[in-house]
């Protein structure tokens, strides 16, 4: 039986995100442990996203945009722009702190922003990994593009293609561009696997789907993907994870004592420094 999540909705002030992952129906997709929806939104000039710098473990995050621009900066010393089609990866495992801000430039003028941010727990022997960032951009990415379906593999495997973004388990994350009335027969081979439409009105196999919500697809089964009108997608998934995992705020680990030491590090600045931020996220009280 399909199972379709409605997400949470956030209003940023303005801005909305939609939480699909976690939730009661689906704790986890594969690796994928998280699955934010930012917008489509249209910021006036001088307006765009502040994510003050906060902290991970035990994760990595993943951000694909369809429009609009973030600019990540962390402890490493990276300072990336992520662009539409591109991709950031940064790989949390022991520890990082990272901001996200709408660039200075982009700010001067009305523009919009819609994209995806997703995080994936790393595997237990690899949760303590040193952190690291990685940035991918649109045109190293494997593409198909056939009869009004554009696919793009963001991270692991799908369709016979191989992202060249580091991954850790078996991992099944491809953005969907289709035209109306174009079909797409869904790839069967990650174990689990879930759609999430950003826009647009779609099929699957001949029953309609709503947008922004997450389809749990069955395993081994390949659906048949219908535009009705044109359609933004996602494709999660992968190997299911090796443990339960615990989830606070912005930590993840197989260890709930593993979070408790996150906290205190966090509260003692043990993260590090962010070049040029001054601001930071609070430990949340609860």
């Amino acid at each position: 039986m399909t199972l379709i999540v409605s997400p949470r909705v956030h209003d940023l002030g303005g801005f909305q995100v939609r939480r699909a992952v976690p939730s009661l129906q689906a704790r986890s997709v594969g690796p994928f442990v998280f699955v934010d929806h930012m917008g489509p939104a249209t910021f006036d000039e001088g307006r765009g996203v502040d994510v003050r710098p906060h902290p991970h473990i035990g994760l990595a995050t993943v951000t694909y945009l369809w429009s609009g621009a973030i600019k990540h900066k962390d402890t490493l010393g990276y300072d990336q722009v992520i662009l539409p089609g591109d991709v950031n990866w940064m790989t949390a495992g022991r520890g990082i702190a990272h901001s996200e801000r709408t660039p200075p430039d982009v700010r001067a003028h009305p523009h919009p922003l819609h994209g995806m941010q997703t995080w994936v727990a790393l595997p237990r022997e690899f949760e303590e990994v040193a952190p690291e960032f990685h940035h991918h951009k649109a045109a190293t990415l494997p593409q198909q593009n056939h009869k009004g379906v554009w696919l793009r593999v963001i991270a692991g495997r799908g369709y016979g293609e191989e992202s060249p973004v580091r991954v850790f388990a078996d991992t099944f994350n491809v953005a969907l561009d289709l035209e109306p009335d174009a079909e797409h027969v869904i790839d069967g081979t990650a174990v689990e696997r879930a759609l999430y439409v950003l826009e647009g009105d779609a099929q699957l196999d001949g029953v309609d789907i709503p947008d922004k919500h997450l389809v749990v697809l069955d395993r081994g089964t390949q659906p048949k993907l219908r535009a009705k009108t044109a359609v933004k997608a996602i494709l999660v998934g992968g190997e299911p994870l090796d443990a339960p995992r615990h989830m606070w705020w912005n930590f993840v680990s197989s260890s709930q004592e593993r979070i408790e030491q996150a906290k205190q590090d966090w509260l003692n600045d043990r993260f590090g420094k962010i070049e040029g931020e001054t601001e930071f996220i609070p430990l949340p009280d609860h």
